[in-house]
């Protein structure tokens, strides 16, 4: 019997997560199918209750629906539950399971593209969504001292800092000489992305050893990047991310622990 999983989001002609799972699927000979799925806000819970009965094993969510998910599950893991948000759903037992894996996705491509990154410095991190939240607690539970957490809406940043001691808001405009002594700037906002405003933030005070990652990956060089880049900072695309924290999920649907790797992200990349 065919496996059905999929991704949801608004927008998501962006995603590259069916060339992703459906890498793994033809590699490990698996009768799978993974499918893009376009869902507003205002469809989202009805999708939910919609996609076990039609044979759905699980989802991985992105943009916006991430807490939203997290609010709709019925059980949830502990590193959900400590950002209140989800990226990855399972549907067993005749409820929704949901987990959050950006953390650990983001720390291990962090660590394969960047090896010895200065975790023993502050970070700064642009955005205070769903991704923003998994990525604090993972660089704290890295070892970072420090996070500083700029966003446009300052009430959210606020939000997000006040859940982890060693986490604090900063004004969106006080980014620049928020970067002095910062060891790694990360981005986990859509500016930058494909059809979306760039992101300005001026690197002139930001140290040259600091690494500078984005978890935009259309287009995986952004703007962000390539400015880091000409002036000799460390960078880390987005692919990695997705695909380090797509593995759980794909191995709780179709019962194969996958492996990332360079065949992996040619395959994503097309």
């Amino acid at each position: 019997m065919t496996i059905l999983a999929g991704v949801i989001g608004d927008p998501i002609g962006h995603s590259r997560s069916p060339r992703l799972h459906g890498h793994w699927l033809r590699r490990y000979g698996i009768d799978g199918q993974y499918v893009p799925l376009h869902v507003r806000p205002a469809d989202l819970e009805a999708t939910l209750r919609l996609l076990p009965r039609i044979g759905f094993a699980g989802i991985n969510v992105t943009l916006p629906h991430k807490e939203a998910v997290f609010a709709l599950a019925d059980t949830v893991t502990d590193r959900a539950r400590s950002v209140e948000a989800a990226n990855t759903l399972s549907f067993r037992d005749g409820g929704i399971h949901a987990d959050n894996t950006d953390g650990i996705g983001f720390i291990a491509s962090l660590r394969q593209g960047a090896p010895g990154w200065p975790a023993d410095r502050p970070a700064v991190v642009l955005g205070a969504g769903g991704a923003a939240r998994g990525i604090v607690a993972a660089l704290l539970d890295a070892g970072v001292p420090h996070v500083r957490i700029a966003n446009r809406t300052a009430a959210r940043a606020e939000a997000l800092a006040a859940r982890f001691p060693a986490a604090e808001a900063i004004a969106w405009d006080a980014t620049p000489a928020a970067l002095a002594d910062c060891g790694l700037l990360v981005n986990t906002t859509s500016l930058g992305m494909a059809g979306q405003p760039p992101l300005e933030i001026a690197l002139d005070d930001l140290a040259p050893e600091a690494v500078v990652t984005d978890i935009v990956y259309a287009p995986l060089v952004t703007d962000l990047l390539a400015r880091a880049a000409a002036r000799g900072n460390p960078t880390v695309d987005g692919l990695g991310m997705l695909l380090h924290q797509a593995a759980p999920g794909f191995a709780a649907w179709f019962g194969a622990t996958p492996e990332v790797d360079d065949a992996l992200r040619r395959a994503v990349l097309g």
